[in-house]
């Protein structure tokens, strides 16, 4: 599976929220400002088609967009990419950034736990 460029990835997050799109909807749910060009996203999801990630009804010379590859897919293969290059694959490097960086709350922590215990027995 190709990597998403950050563009491509925030028309992918729309699409995965609102299952199927036109460009005209794509556009109006992003949160830029101000909004990209008709042409912008209507290029970025043809390459998203090319990659795979995204295909289409047409209607005439419209065409309504949806994903080809649900959210979580991508969630995993992004995901475990990360987790090998920058935790070599490691749980524990991961918790222990997460612990030592990103300021987890005692109930983001009992959360940790719970899962843990629950994975254990």
């Amino acid at each position: 599976m190709e990597e998403l460029t950050k563009s491509e990835e925030k028309v992918m997050q729309v699409l995965w929220k609102l299952q199927s799109a036109f460009v005209k909807d794509i556009i109006e749910q992003l949160d830029d400002d101000p909004k990209p060009p008709y042409n912008t996203i209507s290029s970025t999801v043809r390459l998203l088609e090319k990659k795979g990630y995204v295909s289409y009804k047409a209607y005439g010379k419209t065409y309504e967009y949806y994903p080809a590859i649900s959210k979580k897919q991508y969630t995993k293969t992004t995901f475990s990419k990360m987790f090998a290059g920058y935790f070599d694959n490691s749980p524990a490097s991961l918790l222990s950034f997460m612990v030592k960086e990103e300021k987890l709350t005692e109930e983001d922590i009992n959360e940790l736990k719970a899962l843990i215990k629950k994975k254990s027995s």
